[in-house]
């Protein structure tokens, strides 16, 4: 059977989202290194093509229109397969572009990620990229990310999220806090000054979520966007977090941190994988995905 000609080209689709993404065709231009006239000139054929508008138009403004929104995330999952194959012309084999929020992606996925590369032959290229939970889901929606793995909780109707690995979280202060010397007192655990992740964090909404309520209301004294600096800045004796037992491990055995367990309950968080519902499941995503999920059962039986 003969297939019709396709009406639809790929620049019109990077058009379409340059358009969508930065609101202007003047500024749509400008990221795709064009002209102004070739941008509307595209869209035009594009919205011919399609026998419908994508924006609407009032006072030389575009605004995505509900059939535009309807469009987007598939003209996104169509650009990223062609890019796709653009990359495997280039490099064969495995390529991955991760995001990862800060525990995960400092503590948790490097080793990971060199298992996984051996696994491949060494026939893979990853690409990773490391943020707060809101900063991975926001990579997704923009097909800017194959996979994300996130301490959070994943709310996007675009998104489709499954439980990973489970990780223990911990409160901790330095050794020469007070509150290292009287660990149940948890009065004065809500008075402390907390050291925090800025809001959007997986490390954040735990603290928020299952401490707050317990203790009552906390006062962030320091709001960090790094998870290295918060246990640095505790170590310190600033102040009291709660972080990821991965995180602060080695600092407990040491005794640079103390952890404070008497009177609150075991905080266990689900990590999660995250994918837009609209992503090519390719072999090299499934391969890594099962790879992750055997890892994990690995993990919990140790």
């Amino acid at each position: 059977m003969t297939q019709r000609p396709l009406r639809l080209t790929l620049r019109q689709l990077s058009v379409f989202v340059a358009v969508a993404q930065h609101g202007s065709t003047v500024a749509a231009a400008d990221a795709l290194a064009m002209s102004q006239s070739a941008v509307s000139a595209a869209l035009a054929d594009l919205e011919g093509a399609l026998g419908g508008a994508l924006f609407d138009r009032v006072a030389r403004r575009l605004s995505i229109n509900e059939t535009g929104r309807l469009f987007f995330p598939r003209a996104l999952s169509l650009l990223d397969q062609a890019h796709e194959l653009e990359r495997f012309t280039v490099q064969p084999g495995v390529q991955l572009r991760i995001a990862a929020s800060n525990t995960i992606g400092s503590y948790i996925l490097p080793g990971l990620l060199a298992g996984f590369r051996n696994a491949q032959n060494g026939s893979c290229a990853l690409d990773m990229r490391i943020g707060n939970t809101r900063d991975v889901l926001q990579a997704l929606l923009q097909f800017e990310a194959d996979i994300g793995l996130i301490e959070g909780t994943c709310h996007e109707r675009d998104l489709r999220s499954a439980h990973w690995r489970d990780d223990v979280m911990v409160v901790v202060v330095g050794p020469a806090h007070p509150l290292a010397r009287m660990p149940g007192d948890l009065a004065a655990l809500r008075d402390a000054d907390w050291v925090v992740r800025e809001p959007g964090s997986g490390t954040r909404e735990i603290i928020e979520q299952r401490l707050a309520p317990l203790l009552g209301e906390l006062r962030f004294a320091l709001e960090l966007g790094n998870t290295e600096a918060i246990k640095r800045a505790v170590m310190s004796g600033f102040g009291v977090s709660c972080l990821s037992l991965q995180v602060v491990e080695d600092e407990l055995q040491r005794g640079t941190l103390v952890a404070l367990r008497e009177g609150l309950p075991e905080v266990v968080r689900p990590l999660q994988l995250v994918v837009h519902q609209d992503k090519y499941p390719t072999q090299g995503l499934l391969a890594f995905t099962e790879y992750l999920r055997r890892e994990a059962v690995a993990a919990a039986g140790r």
